[in-house]
Parts: structure tokens; sequence; C-alpha cells
């Protein structure tokens, strides 16, 4: 392999990575969670969007959605810049995965565990200088948890700077790494890594997939720059027009730059929270 890996951080990559190779998902949510080990026995990687109750509702599409053998669902995401209101976007998909789990006349018994991970290449707690973060339901006083509810992992790629001798510390020179080197040195520290570094490997030799990879990775960039600038054109028609109908022509205007790049329609909404149904709208104005 001549040119440089591609990188575990870029979405199409890191789903190849955890949604093909089992001993490689495994060994990452070994690392990152506290779960007994028989769950990770059989795990199952489904259809990452969320349900909705009624067309109008909010669409959710997690880049990782993976039943424990229990049915203790995770939902895994990677993030490479600070999202505008991420702890209420963390909080509103690990609702919808519990309340997705009961339909109506079902028991309430159904309702398994929901456990988020979310790795940033971004500092994202900067009160704190530690790379991972678990935070859960539990009595202030007592420090007593609450049993089954929701629990979210984050995890600061740009915070775990050296090796700290743990399989998550691996993990996180993993993501860090860049070239061929960095990846070689984490794969020998774990053989769960040593496979995730394999998937790259073939990727990176692969045409068609560096293609798609380095597509995915502009498509982000692009959306990124119309969506920074159509947000502030869009705050500046709200102060003379109404601050939240200028707000939404401007996530309107991002979106339909998005579609014209040739991002799907459920892309799209994803990352601009406009609803499924209206991104279709705006995507039948290009035919």
């Amino acid at each position: 392999m001549d040119k440089k890996p591609l990188s575990p951080k870029n979405d199409f990559v890191f789903h190849k990575i955890f949604s093909e190779n089992m001993s490689a998902l495994r060994g990452f949510l070994q690392a990152v969670l506290d779960l007994p080990a028989e769950e990770y026995q059989r795990l199952e990687v489904v259809n990452p969007n969320l349900e909705r109750e009624y067309p109008e509702d909010k669409l959710g599409i997690l880049d990782l959605k993976i039943y424990t053998s229990s049915q203790k669902i995770i939902d895994v995401e990677i993030q490479i810049r600070r999202q505008p209101s991420i702890w209420k976007r963390l909080l509103f998909y690990s609702a919808k995965l519990l309340v997705e789990q009961i339909k109506k006349g079902s028991q309430y018994q159904r309702i398994n565990r929901v456990i988020t991970i979310y790795i940033a290449d971004h500092v994202l707690i900067e009160e704190s200088e530690s790379y991972f973060h678990r935070f859960r339901l539990y009595d202030e006083n007592t420090k007593i948890s609450f049993p089954d509810s929701i629990e979210i992992n984050t995890l600061e790629i740009p915070k775990a700077t050296e090796p700290d001798g743990t399989p998550l510390g691996d993990w996180m020179s993993f993501f860090r790494a860049g070239e061929k080197e960095e990846f070689m040195a984490a794969a020998q520290s774990n053989p769960a890594i040593a496979e995730a570094w394999g998937v790259i490997k073939v990727l990176s030799g692969d045409e068609r997939a560096r293609a798609l990879a380095e597509a995915r990775e502009k498509a982000r960039m692009d959306f990124e720059d119309n969506y920074n600038g159509a947000y502030k054109e869009g705050e500046q028609k709200g102060r003379l027009e109404g601050e939240q109908k200028g707000r939404l022509e401007g996530i309107q205007e991002v979106a339909l730059n998005a579609l014209r790049e040739n991002m799907p329609v459920e892309t799209v909404a994803r990352l601009t929270g406009l609803p499924l149904a209206e991104v279709k709208q705006i995507a039948a104005r290009l035919d």
C-alpha cells in the first residue's frame, strides 16, 4: 500500500470497519463499556434510522446502531467538528431509542438500556482533561444509579495525546493515527485493532473505496462551508425578517446546495435537522 491510509474518522471508513468486522467491533465496545462479557457474544448491526411515529417527526440517523445479546441498544457516532446543541441531540437520540422500543399496548418491561458512544475529534468538555467520560442517571446523595436507563459515553480524540497502557487508550491511538507506522504501532497493541487496521489497508488499496471515502469527505467539508455561510446569512436575515424564518431559509439553502452535490436526502435531513419529507420536496426542485 503506497498511498496514505484512509482515516478511520471518515464516516465511510468508520462504518466499514465496525459494521463488517465483528472482531473489531467487539474489541472496541469492550474497551469502552463495562457490560458483562456475554453481552458481546452476539452483536447485531441494524438499520441506523430512528423510527418516526408521525411523518413530521424529526429524522434521526445514527452512524452505527447495535443490539447486544440481551437486546441492549448501542448507538456509536463519530464527529469531526463541533456541532450546535450536541448535548441536546445526544439526549434526543437516546430518548428516541428508548421510546421506539415500545409500541401501543406493549409492556414497559420490554424497554432495554440505551447506550451511546460519541467519538469527537474535538474538545467536547473543556473543564476536564480526561478523554473519556461516562454519564448515567444517578442519585447525587447516595450515588445509586438509576437501573437500566440512558448511558452516554464520550471520547475526545485530541485529549488522548499519549498512550496510557489501556485498551481504550490503544483505540484512541488508532483514531489519532494518520501514517502507516502509527496504525501499525496501534495494531501491535491489540488484536481487535489489528483487525480494524486490516480493513483500512484493504480499503486504502481499493480505488473505488478510496474514491467513495474521499467523495464523502469532500461532501462533508462542502456541507460545513455551505452550512456556516448560510447560517450566518440566515441570522442576518433573521434580524430583518424575523429570526426563526431567516434561520429556516438559511438551513433550506444549505440543504439545496448539499443536494446539488448529490448528497443522499437522508444524510441531508440528518445534518440539517429538516424533516425528510421537506428535504425530498427540496430535492424535487432539482429534477
